[in-house]
């Protein structure tokens, strides 16, 4: 992990920094971190710390979508222009390896009472399964067996991908700050002591804190670490597909001052996919299937060197340093998926998903924060939370302290719908009218009715329509993007993009996490 040069903000110097310190307040003029002034701290701060695993994706302006023959006549990657805010991604696609260690910490903090949490958390090693291939040897061997252990994990669906990357960002906060000294590493923590990050910062953590931060204020004493020390990371989540395919492209490589010279097709230049560089000439660019039947090539000179996946640091990085954005596994990302996604979404950080929350509180206990204190299931008797984690609630237009009937850039909380399937664009004829016309007010749940051109992703009894009765486009839709190693080179363009719904997965699908950039787009020596 890269460590910044302020060391991460040297907690144990704040009050020897303000017995000498001499900022000011520049609009009332009283002297930061006087505990005599009322003790506002300002921490020294430089730039976000690099998490492990990431590299800084430099974001800027590019055409998202189409970039080759619309060969499967969807339309749906219209050309757009837009702009993408910096971002970390993974340097690689999530590993076998990574995966593993995720479910054994799973298994040793819930699998004494809540073996749920751990069948969640298992991939689906069944989707190498084919009717007419032998495949077990994958079924059996491909997860857990070290020959495969830096091959990228699948059968991982988007769901589980989510919850691999909250689980990452817990993991990552409390390594920083053990090895700040502020907490007491516990080998063996257990689901009432786990570290999670939103726990801590509502101050109901209930592990071991060996040297928590001195209190800037006449009341002395001490405190726990804050938002605004900057020392927690931002959370590892999936990209969005704009990141995703912002990053794919690479076109930094090809920018001299504010003019691209080149665009690209794949994540290299040009339209071929063998290296046309002397010293590697004619090795494949990526993993991926040629033609009909040939998966790697001829003995002696295979193409690809890959018969399925390849070890995630296999062929050449694109220009932002990230390897197999085209081909060995596609990846998901986190937006649903709408086929005319690029007329609705904003032209600044585009996407769809958007279900605004907020956290749960008790008002019989000062508002204090609710924790969950054991598994917690939705209607279809699936996880939501898991004890420990901080409950949150979807914003309601009922409820008046969201004060959304004041708000004038949402009104309601689930805008996966927006302009693409709300009670207002809902096209289904019922008895001569609209479906529109007979669902023209709001529910109480604080979501738009929407029952009519995708049949949405629940019925009006609150139980969820199942996939046998819902439009395969729904709001359990989520893109994935990229070929894999099963795929022609079409797939391999950036622009182009598929969906599946978020409850399956696929031998040929995995993903990489994402973390978003804090303060400047370019960090320290920016002008």
């Amino acid at each position: 992990m890269k460590k910044v040069s302020s060391k991460l903000i040297l907690f144990s110097g704040i009050i020897a920094l303000a017995s000498c310190s001499k900022e000011r307040s520049p609009v009332t003029a009283w002297e930061y971190n006087n505990e005599k002034n009322g003790g506002f701290e300002v921490v020294p701060y430089e730039e976000q710390e690099t998490g492990p695993g990431l590299v800084l994706v430099e974001g800027g302006t590019f055409t998202m979508g189409r970039a080759e023959q619309d060969v499967t006549y969807d339309w749906n990657a219209i050309p757009k222009r837009v702009s993408v805010s910096s971002f970390y991604m993974d340097q690689t696609e999530v590993r076998n390896l990574d995966y593993l260690e995720y479910i054994h910490w799973t298994t040793k903090v819930f699998g004494a009472n809540f073996f749920d949490v751990i069948k969640k958390a298992l991939p689906d090693t069944l989707v190498w399964r084919d009717k007419m291939s032998y495949n077990e040897p994958y079924v059996e061997y491909y997860l857990r067996h070290p020959a495969y252990r830096d091959y990228p994990v699948v059968g991982v669906n988007w769901l589980q991908a989510s919850d691999f990357c909250a689980w990452r960002t817990d993991r990552v906060n409390e390594f920083i700050l053990i090895r700040e000294g502020i907490l007491d590493h516990n080998p063996n923590p257990s689901e009432g002591d786990y570290f999670n990050t939103e726990e801590y910062l509502s101050g109901q953590w209930k592990g071991t804190v060996v040297s928590p931060i001195p209190a800037m204020d006449a009341n002395g004493g001490t405190r726990l670490v804050r938002v605004e020390d900057g020392i927690f990371l931002p959370k590892y989540r999936l990209p969005t597909e704009a990141e995703w395919e912002y990053a794919a492209y690479g076109l930094i490589g090809n920018t001299v001052g504010e003019r691209i010279t080149d665009r690209r097709l794949y994540p290299w230049n040009g339209h071929g996919t063998r290296n046309p560089d002397e010293k590697f000439l004619g090795q494949m660019l990526a993993n991926y299937q040629r033609s009909n039947g040939d998966m790697m090539g001829n003995a002696g000179a295979l193409n690809d060197a890959g018969d399925i996946t390849t070890p995630v640091y296999s062929y050449w990085p694109n220009d932002y340093g990230l390897y197999n954005m085209a081909g060995n596994v596609s990846e998901w990302v986190m937006d649903v998926y709408r086929p005319l996604s690029a007329e609705d979404k904003s032209d600044f950080r585009p996407f769809r998903g958007n279900v605004f929350q907020t956290q749960l509180r008790d008002p019989a206990n000062d508002n204090q924060i609710i924790i969950e204190d054991t598994i917690r299931y939705d209607m279809d008797s699936n996880i939501v939370s898991l004890p420990g984690q901080v409950r949150w609630r979807d914003v309601s237009i009922t409820i008046a302290d969201d004060n959304l009937d004041e708000r004038r850039n949402y009104k309601y909380a689930d805008n996966i719908n927006y302009q693409d399937g709300d009670y207002q664009t809902q096209t289904k004829e019922l008895s001569g009218a609209t479906w529109a016309d007979n669902n023209t007010s709001p529910s109480t749940t604080g979501k738009p009715e929407s029952f009519g051109m995708y049949n949405a992703s629940s019925q009006p009894d609150g139980k969820d329509a199942g996939p046998d009765n819902t439009s395969m486009i729904n709001d359990k839709a989520h893109v994935f993007k990229g070929g894999s190693w099963k795929d022609r080179a079409y797939w391999m363009v950036p622009g182009t993009r598929r969906f599946l719904d978020q409850r399956q997965s696929t031998a040929w699908i995995g993903f990489r996490c994402a973390m978003t950039r804090v303060g400047s787009p370019v960090g320290l020596g920016s002008k």
